[in-house]
C-alpha cells in the first residue's frame, strides 16, 4: 500500500500517520517529492483498511500495491534511485551520465591489475571490476586468488582512484569483501542466495545485482527486494544475457528486459555485454545496444593478453579495443540525450 499525503503536509501530522500505520504492524518509508510526501508501507498489510486510511488526517489518496516487489516498484518511488560509486568525482549511477567498469575477469596477478587499471582508466573507465572469488562450473578450474585478490583490488584502487566492484559468492565472506571493495556482486548463479541477499542488505553497501541464468525479470527483482528488506536500498540491476536454446552466443542479452525494468522499478539497471555474447567481436554492437535501450551503465571484461588470461579470455577485450569501443560509445550515449561519466584521463598516478 502507497499513500499519498495532501499538500503541504505539516510535519506533526506526518508523524502521527506514520505512528497510526506502524501500531497496526507495518513500517513505513517516506520519499518526498516537491509538495507532497509519498508513504510505503512494508510488512502485511492485510490489516489495513484502505479506505478507513484514506479518511486519516493528511491523507489524499491510498494506491494499492499489485506488484509483488514493493520497495522495487516505480508505484513505491517515482524518481529513479541513484547510487553512488563511492569515488571523489561524485559519480552516481542512474543519472544522466552512462558509467562504465571494465577490467578483468579474474585477479590474476598485481602486475597485470595495475596495468589493466590504468588502461581501462586511460580510456575512461568509471570503475574497476575484476574477481577475488570466481565461481567456475568447473572445480578444476581457477577460482580466483581469494583474500590476496581483494588486497590487489585495493592496492589498484589506491594507485588509480577508480571505485571497485567485485564478486562476493559466501555470506560468511561478505564483510571481509566489503572491507575491500565499494560496490559488492551478486553473480547469476546467486542471485536467488537468500542467505547471501541477506547479508548484503545488512552492511549497505552499494550492491550490483546480476540477473540469474534463467530468471524472471519478477524474479530479479523480488531479489532486489531481498536486499531492499534488510535495509540496503544501493541496488543496481545487472542484465547480463538469460540462458536459451540459442547456441550462437554464450548467453542471449535480453534488450527488452532493459525498458521493461526502467518502468517497472526506480533501481538503476546496468548490462555486462561480456557475459551475453561470450565473444570480443560482440561487446561492441551489445553495448550500442544496451545504451540505445536506456541501460545506465555497462560493465565489460578488458585483459591486457587476452590470449594469456586464466579464465574468459575469449570474451575479454585488448585495452586497445576497449579504448575504441569507448570512443564510438560516447556518440551513442549523446544520440541517446546522455553522456559518458566523467573522463579521468587527467587523474594522476597516485
Amino acid at each position: 500500500m502507497i499513500i499519498i499525503t495532501e499538500s503541504g503536509i505539516p510535519q506533526p501530522t506526518l508523524d502521527a500517520l506514520r505512528e497510526q500505520l506502524e501500531a497496526r504492524g507495518v513500517r513505513t518509508h517516506v520519499s518526498r517529492g516537491t509538495d507532497r510526501v509519498v508513504v510505503g508501507c512494508i510488512g502485511d498489510t492485510a490489516q489495513l483498511d484502505a479506505g478507513a486510511v484514506a479518511r486519516w488526517a493528511g491523507v489524499a489518496s491510498v494506491v494499492p500495491v499489485r506488484t509483488p516487489y514493493r520497495l522495487a516498484s516505480r508505484g513505491f518511488r517515482a524518481a529513479p534511485t541513484l547510487v553512488p560509486l563511492g569515488d571523489a568525482a561524485g559519480t552516481m549511477i542512474g543519472g544522466r551520465q552512462v558509467v562504465v567498469a571494465a577490467g578483468p575477469c579474474s585477479v590474476e596477478n598485481p602486475e597485470m591489475l595495475l596495468e589493466t587499471a590504468l588502461g581501462v582508466r586511460e580510456h575512461g573507465a568509471t570503475m574497476l571490476r575484476g574477481g577475488a572469488f570466481k565461481p567456475r562450473t568447473s572445480p578444476w578450474a581457477f577460482q580466483g586468488l581469494g583474500t590476496q585478490g581483494l588486497a590487489l583490488l585495493a592496492d589498484a584502487r589506491a594507485a588509480t582512484g577508480l571505485p571497485v566492484v567485485t564478486e562476493v559468492m559466501d555470506p560468511r565472506h561478505v564483510d571481509l569483501v566489503a572491507e575491500h571493495a565499494d560496490m559488492l556482486q551478486i553473480g547469476a548463479r546467486n542471485m536467488q542466495n537468500y542467505a547471501l541477499l541477506a547479508e548484503v542488505g545488512r552492511v549497505r553497501r552499494p550492491v550490483l545485482l546480476k540477473r540469474g541464468l534463467s530468471a524472471t525479470i519478477t524474479e530479479m527483482l523480488l531479489a532486489a527486494e531481498h536486499i531492499m528488506a534488510r535495509g540496503n536500498e544501493l541496488v543496481v540491476l545487472c542484465e547480463r544475457g538469460i540462458r536459451t536454446y540459442e547456441t550462437a552466443t554464450r548467453n542471449t542479452l535480453d534488450v527488452a528486459a532493459i525498458p521493461v525494468l526502467k518502468r517497472e522499478t526506480h533501481l538503476p539497471v546496468i548490462v555486462d555485454p561480456s557475459h551475453a555474447g561470450g565473444r570480443a567481436d560482440l561487446v561492441a554492437p551489445l553495448a550500442f545496444a544496451a545504451i540505445a535501450a536506456g541501460a545506465d551503465g555497462l560493465i565489460i571484461e578488458v585483459h591486457p593478453r587476452p590470449g594469456e588470461a586464466l579464465s574468459d579470455g575469449e570474451q575479454s577485450l585488448t585495452l586497445d579495443a576497449f579504448g575504441a569501443l569507448m570512443t564510438s560509445l560516447a556518440r551513442f550515449a549523446e544520440a541517446a540525450g546522455r553522456s559518458l561519466a566523467a573522463d579521468r584521463r587527467a587523474t594522476k598516478v597516485a
